[in-house]
């Protein structure tokens, strides 16, 4: 639901990334329109040290992204950045795991053989798109004073959207549905911890090479 007139705080809480939500009081005759966060499939463990995403209804292949961002997840933000810049290019490419049907192999592609037997390809829309909320993630962990060398992608899931409908024409006068296939993402990424090597101890290695003699 839409309303009527415009709200003027409306374009200052999409810039947080607010959803509004409007309740209609029936009996006094007026509506309050308030804002909430938007929900996540997934909550992060510790959200001072997570950046999190979402878009929704996005005009792209559901497929393709699916698979682009199954080749993204667990690495880390520099490095998923690099490798989707790298697809665009043509220098690396996306592993086709799930829906593979009709996929051609390629040579490059061997480098995911363990994973998609060299099925693979280039696509292009979906990791264009993957950039652009990767940045967005960037910008958020930016803002929480995070270290964006050390984010690390958690959580990628892509989910269908609600179908859009157009039409194609036929012979003998038929109209078929022409559906697109959209969808939502959402990136939690959370910045990993240092490990510190532990010392070691000179002592209890010698008393462990006396007990061998």
């Amino acid at each position: 639901y839409r309303p009527s007139r415009p709200v003027p705080d409306a374009q200052a809480a999409l810039r947080k990334c607010l959803v509004p939500t409007l309740i209609r009081k029936t009996k006094k005759g007026f509506t309050v329109l308030v804002y909430t966060m938007p929900s996540y499939s997934r909550n992060p463990e510790n959200t001072t040290k997570a950046a999190i995403a979402k878009a929704s209804n996005l005009r792209v292949h559901f497929k393709n992204t699916r698979e682009a961002a199954a080749n993204i997840k667990g690495m880390k933000l520099r490095k998923a950045q690099k490798f989707l810049n790298d697809v665009l290019e043509h220098k690396q490419m996306v592993a086709f795991r799930r829906y593979r049907s009709g996929i051609g192999r390629h040579a490059q592609s061997k480098m995911h053989k363990q994973h998609s037997g060299s099925q693979g390809c280039y696509p292009k829309k979906s990791a264009e798109f993957l950039l652009d909320l990767l940045r967005n993630v960037e910008s958020n962990a930016e803002a929480k004073n995070l270290n964006v060398d050390n984010l690390v992608i958690n959580h990628i899931l892509v989910q269908h959207a609600p179908q859009m409908r157009r039409r194609t024409y036929r012979a003998h006068g038929r109209i078929n549905p022409y559906m697109s296939n959209p969808c939502h993402i959402e990136i939690i990424a959370e910045e990993s911890e240092q490990a510190v090597p532990k010392p070691a101890d000179d002592g209890a290695a010698k008393e462990k090479q006396v007990a061998r003699k």
